[in-house]
């Protein structure tokens, strides 16, 4: 069975920091690709940040040089560092792991609020 457990979300001013966490059981995680999504009130789940297995990052233009994705595979965590928040960072997040044949796992989701 597989278990995420996210954490690390909050609220937060503007400007300010805030490490989002996710820890994996229950799959081979060095064969995955690891991701975290956002969703926000009324708009569509998107893409944030990816690491993918073969040591690959890449980033949304908006958070580019903000936010800061890792993976550590000895202890099957993916975190993502968010440096200089904006109100419109506010969002649901949630950390991803996609295998091979497009098996795909979603984390339960963590909550990030960002006030002006």
């Amino acid at each position: 069975q597989v278990q995420f457990v996210e954490s690390g979300g909050g609220l937060v001013q503007a400007g300010g920091s805030l490490r989002l966490s996710c820890a994996i059981s229950g799959l081979t995680f060095g064969f995955y690709d690891m991701a975290w999504y956002r969703q926000a009130p009324g708009k569509q789940r998107e893409l944030v940040a990816s690491f993918s297995r073969g040591g690959t990052s890449n980033y949304v233009d908006s958070v580019e040089g903000r936010f800061t994705i890792a993976r550590d595979n000895s202890r099957r965590t993916v975190s993502l560092q968010m440096n200089s928040l904006k109100p419109e960072d506010t969002a649901v997040y949630y950390c991803y792991a996609l295998g091979d044949g497009n098996i795909a796992y979603w984390g339960q989701g963590t909550q990030v609020t960002v006030s002006s």
